[in-house]
């Protein structure tokens, strides 16, 4: 498979995966926490790196750049979801209570506050309204996120990726 096709590839599964945020949101009326939204900004900046990577076309050294931006992205998208996954486990005593709107948070506080209050959760990121084979969606987040780490890793290591 050619390196447009695998970039391309990668792009499609970031717009599928944003699409089905949106029919959550809007059809299912899910509202997303604070966290979700970061995984969501997590999700778009893969996305927008792989279909650079495709209209680029690069050489190898380009390849392996636009690799390891992958790599890098969805290793923090990796940790914003396990951190997720992880406040949906804790006992129900243990868990974060509410917190304020993201908006809010946004227009009201530095960006360093307003990352450390949405890194620590709220009574929002608790809740598991969705499940599929068992699964919360941050789970499924996870998964996708390490499957773009795997991804970013072959565009820098494999050398048999055609132009």
């Amino acid at each position: 498979m050619s390196q447009r096709k695998i970039f391309l590839s990668g792009f499609l599964i970031c717009v599928g995966l944003i699409a089905a945020a949106l029919y959550f949101q809007y059809a299912q009326h899910l509202e997303p926490c604070p966290l979700c939204i970061f995984q969501r900004l997590f999700v778009m900046g893969i996305g927008v790196i792989l279909l650079i990577g495709a209209v680029h076309n690069p050489t190898t050294w380009g390849r392996r750049v636009y690799g390891g931006l992958v790599v890098l992205c969805a290793g923090l998208g990796a940790g914003v979801a396990g951190r997720h996954v992880w406040i949906q486990h804790l006992p129900f005593d243990q868990q974060p209570g509410c917190s304020y709107d993201f908006n809010y948070m946004l227009e009201s506080f530095p960006l360093s506050k307003t990352l450390k209050l949405v890194l620590a959760g709220s009574g929002d990121c608790a809740q598991i309204t969705w499940t599929f084979l068992g699964l919360s969606m941050p789970a499924w987040t996870f998964i996708f996120f390490i499957g773009f780490v795997c991804l970013g890793l072959m565009l820098i290591l494999c050398t048999s990726i055609k132009r």
